[in-house]
């Protein structure tokens, strides 16, 4: 008898632990072909040059088709954050989300918007004779 009086607790118990609220950090889930991107909202099919964000003050994840989008959003909406915020952005070559910031770069590839910049988790897996810039000359060469 009291297992059947004990039940009604545990359930109602299992059901507010499903509703806990959870705060999301790091990288987030991309819904290829599906999700958009959030400055020029073409469709986010390119594994190899999708970039993302997540604002540390509502949690919201803005997700981009090329760094290029993303450099100009930043300018565009005026983001306070855009210095300090982590950035995410699929290694060309494996596709595995990286660091923007720690990434190398090369210039005149074939890119969702043209902007023409792919992100590398290391130098060696460029290759030689490519030019190679950082994070910030990305930023610079945009604007």
């Amino acid at each position: 008898m009291l297992k059947f009086k004990l039940l009604p607790f545990l359930f109602i118990f299992f059901l507010f632990l499903g509703c806990e609220q959870k705060v999301d950090s790091g990288v987030a889930k991309i819904n290829w072909d599906r999700d958009m991107c959030d400055r020029c909202v073409m469709v986010l099919s390119d594994r190899k040059h999708t970039i993302q964000l997540r604002d540390p003050s509502s949690k919201k994840v803005y997700k981009f088709d090329d760094i290029g989008c993303m450099v100009l959003w930043f300018n565009e909406e005026k983001i306070a954050y855009r210095d300090s915020v982590q950035i995410w952005i699929t290694d060309a070559i494996s596709g595995e989300w990286i660091s923007a910031r720690e990434a190398f770069y090369t210039t005149q590839n074939v890119t969702p918007m043209a902007y023409g910049f792919s992100a590398y988790k290391s130098k060696e897996s460029i290759k030689i004779g490519e030019e190679i810039i950082t994070y910030d000359e990305v930023l610079k060469r945009v604007k």
